[in-house]
């Protein structure tokens, strides 16, 4: 590997960063903070993308900003992992940016100029952490991208919003001060924190019990945002901020920051066979399969349709770790692949219940008998995307869990593969009852589903009487859609307060039949969840040339000397 210095690394987290001064400039002309916001998105992304081909190629980009500490340089660094992460973010936050605009005019939110500011700072901070070259450096960003996330995960302001915000804190900044503790271990005992490929050479020689309470510091650390259990119980509460926060920052940018840290300490600070001889992967490989199981058990009783996905994404990170952790080659370019791939099939299915809240303000599964015929796009994309997750082929997740299981037989730990099977059933049992009332049920017959009935979870009835309506102050399409709708910045809107806590569902006369032209929704709601929808199609059918699975194979080489 070649190191070449370069403004590159630094000027992708500048730019996120820098943009939070526009966007709180244009507070009261919406259209143009909107426009910094998606020019701020494409910029960084083009910046990113610009350094792939070297990094594919042996070159990384350094970008060194001075002493951080004593002996600690606070320096960037455009290393194909930290690509791999920071590619996904930057392309994802763009995706989310027009989204973004669509689904807060859509339920005219209060606050937008402040959400807008701070989703540019957590993207910052995110990218930071992608870009850091040493353990220093990813803390210093590991914990920004918690100050920054704050308000986005408290923006509704409730009681309940407010409560979130502080298990949030309390959770993330204890991870924070764990990797610290294990930094200071790591520097201690090598005289460096730098990330190296393969491991940091000084490790092998230091006390085994110091360098096994290092990397338990570590990965347990960066496993709160991972949303390993015991430690996952801020992720299912955060599912109260808005619906594009949950999609990028709770299923990319957050809690892909956590399973990023862990793949540094595994491959850049311990390596490969370093973990394995210090006895830390099978442990890792336990917690990882125990918390891929039970959260899909868990995302079975939800009837909240964001809650149960916020369970699947505590399930579905785990595979990332479980990949990591078996220390085999081909596992671990499945764990890593699982990254983009999780990321663009969560984000369709967040996007989707997004825009089901904004259209209908329905958020229970129990409500959505029926719904594809007012929303069939958007409920064909959550199809595709649920199919992914279950690891159906033609979509993301089957590619990755396919090297996931190839790699546990050939690492002779097939229990593990039998344990990602069974989580593919259960995937499909949490799954289907959605799409298949979606597409096969009418809102005035809806038989019972026993995935979600009563004592397994949510309702106690699932059959709606002929007639029956909503709720009386239900809303059932969004609202306004013009720039005036978000030029109130300030103050709450009269039914803010109401669209958290309203269940909807049918009208009294069933759902109106929109057709497949894109009538359900606007196209600012609607592009984005098609295109979050084809980048899992096209990591499935062609993940070669979707660039993230030769970046992954450069990264694997360069870690364990193998070539997969």
């Amino acid at each position: 590997m070649t190191d070449i210095a370069s403004l590159r690394p630094a000027l992708a987290v500048a730019i996120a960063a820098v943009a939070v001064v526009p966007i709180l400039a244009s507070g009261r002309r919406p259209n143009v903070r909107e426009g910094w916001t998606v020019l701020a998105a494409v910029s960084a992304f083009a910046v990113v993308a610009s350094m792939l081909p070297a990094a594919m190629s042996g070159t990384t980009y350094v970008s060194n900003l001075g002493t951080l500490v004593e002996g600690v340089e606070l320096s960037l660094q455009a290393d194909p992992l930290g690509l791999l992460f920071g590619t996904v973010a930057s392309l994802l936050w763009l995706i989310t940016s027009f989204y973004s605009i669509g689904y807060m005019r859509g339920l005219s939110e209060h606050a937008q100029t402040r959400y807008f500011a701070a989703f540019a700072a957590s993207v910052a901070a995110a990218l930071g952490v992608a870009f850091a070259s040493n353990l220093v450096t990813i803390f210093v960003f590991y914990e920004l991208l918690t100050v920054a996330t704050y308000p986005l995960v408290t923006h509704d302001e409730t009681a309940e919003a407010r409560a979130a915000g502080r298990k949030y804190l309390a959770y993330t900044f204890g991870g924070g001060v764990a990797v610290l503790a294990g930094t200071v271990l790591i520097a201690t005992m090598t005289g460096t924190t730098a990330f190296t490929p393969g491991g940091i050479a000084g490790l092998a020689d230091a006390d085994p019990v110091l360098a096994r309470a290092a990397f338990v510091l570590l990965v347990s650390g960066f496993g709160v945002k991972a949303a390993l259990m015991p430690l996952h119980s801020w992720l299912p509460d955060a599912m109260v901020a808005p619906t594009p926060v949950s999609g990028l920052l709770h299923a990319v940018a957050v809690v892909k920051s956590g399973v990023f840290g862990i793949a540094r300490v595994l491959l850049d600070v311990f390596g490969v066979d370093l973990t394995g001889s210090l006895g830390m992967g099978l442990p890792l490989a336990v917690v990882a399969a125990a918390t891929l199981l039970l959260a899909s058990i868990i995302a079975l009783r939800q009837d909240n349709l964001k809650r149960r996905l916020a369970y699947s994404t505590v399930s579905q990170l785990s595979y990332i770790v479980l990949g990591l952790a078996i220390l085999d080659p081909t596992a671990i370019v499945g764990g890593l692949l699982h990254i983009p791939a999780h990321a663009f099939m969560k984000l369709t299915l967040f996007f989707t219940a997004g825009a089901i809240h904004v259209e209908t303000h329905t958020d229970d599964i129990s409500d959505m008998a029926g719904i594809g015929k007012r929303m069939p796009l958007t409920m064909l994309a959550f199809g595709v995307a649920a199919a992914g997750m279950a690891g159906i082929p033609l979509v993301a997740g089957f590619v990755s869990k396919w090297y996931l299981l190839i790699g546990s037989v050939s690492a002779g730990q097939s229990v593990f593969a039998v344990v990602l099977l069974l989580s593919g059933v259960l995937n499909i049992a949490y799954f289907w009852p959605v799409f298949y009332q979606a597409f096969f049920e009418s809102e005035d017959a809806a038989d019972a589903k026993p995935l979600i009935e009563f004592p397994l979870g949510g309702q106690e009835w699932s059959i709606r009487p002929e007639g029956a309506g909503p709720e009386p102050d239900a809303i059932t399409d969004g609202g306004p859609t013009s720039e005036a709708s978000g030029a109130d910045d300030h103050g709450h809107h009269d039914d803010h307060d109401d669209h958290d806590h309203h269940h909807g569902g049918p009208p009294a006369d069933g759902w109106e039949r929109r057709g497949w032209r894109g009538g359900e929704s606007t196209w600012f709601m609607l592009g984005p969840i098609l295109a979050a929808m084809t980048g899992a199609v096209v990591l499935g059918v062609v993940p070669r040339t979707a660039v993230f699975l030769r970046l992954i194979e450069v990264i694997v080489a360069a870690a364990t000397g193998v070539s997969v």
